[in-house]
């Protein structure tokens, strides 16, 4: 089926295109229909062209070492997949299979080698988008892989609360309880020396003053140190969900094609019974 500039020029990997490109390019592509649980192609099939997406749903999947069906895309309107293997040539990394009622672009290494040739100016601007992609692709699966629940708390966390942390940290680490038994001996044995010269005479009055100062200012600062240990908890629970929850969503799409696995056994089952 033919494609028209106008359907092209709503692709964001053709958005930089002129109008001449767009009408070399769209003599070339074609669009294809596809109907619902038709397989595009699969793993190790040769590379020979390229799909984007112009209205339906596909799932873009691929096998891991644990033999297990991972979801890797789901494109949306004008994205494309299957471009890496068109471009290199290679075979197929993933298998895509259409959900619905489907309609992509297919394009092929001619086409692009087409439209370069008459305009060479054409690559570069396509180069633009697919580079732009390919940062964008990298920068979510960076922030995705080295999501951690203490740097996301350290980025958000004010002045105050990093203060908080290294005063909580140093009392409760054997440095400050050495530090402050030692401080304490030796103003108290200076007193008790000094007798009627003492400035704080047993029962040191003054030196009660000042642990009941800083305790009353220790304890709210480890507290809050306190509630930022738990908002990090509450945090990593939630990643923990979510990756849970991907898990749970992975398990059951499994036993959605073990169901359907089984309902066409026995549809054959049937078939074969019924011969004479």
């Amino acid at each position: 089926m033919s494609c028209t500039p106008d359907e092209l020029r709503n692709i964001p990997l053709f958005a930089l295109l002129d109008d001449e490109e767009l009408h070399v390019l769209a003599s070339q592509v074609e669009l294809r229909p596809f109907t619902p649980r038709q397989r595009i192609y699969k793993a190790g099939d040769p590379g020979a062209a390229a799909y984007i997406m112009i209205s339906g749903t596909v799932h873009v999947t691929i096998v891991d070492e644990d033999q297990q069906e991972v979801l890797v895309a789901e494109p949306a309107h004008g994205e494309f997949f299957g471009f890496a293997s068109m471009l290199e040539g290679t075979p197929h990394h993933t298998t895509a299979i259409t959900l619905t009622d489907t309609t992509l672009l297919e394009v092929d290494r001619n086409d692009i080698e087409v439209l370069i040739q008459k305009k060479p100016l054409a690559g570069m601007d396509m180069m633009t988008v697919l580079a732009r992609q390919f940062h964008a692709a990298q920068q979510l699966v960076r922030d995705r892989a080295t999501r951690n629940p203490n740097d996301l708390i350290e980025s958000e966390s004010t002045f105050g609360e990093r203060i908080a942390d290294r005063v909580a940290s140093f009392g409760g680490s054997w440095t400050f309880i050495i530090s402050f038994g030692v401080v304490l001996s030796v103003y108290t044995t200076i007193n008790v020396i000094l007798r009627g010269k003492a400035w704080d005479p047993y029962p040191f009055i003054l030196l009660n003053l000042f642990l009941s100062m800083l305790a009353s200012i220790q304890a709210p600062v480890i507290m809050m140190s306190q509630n930022r240990q738990d908002m990090k908890d509450r945090l990593r629970g939630e990643l923990d969900y979510n990756v849970n929850r991907r898990a749970e969503a992975e398990i059951q799409n499994l036993s959605r094609k073990l169901h359907l696995l089984t309902d066409k056994l026995e549809d054959v089952d049937e078939l074969l019974r019924k011969r004479p």
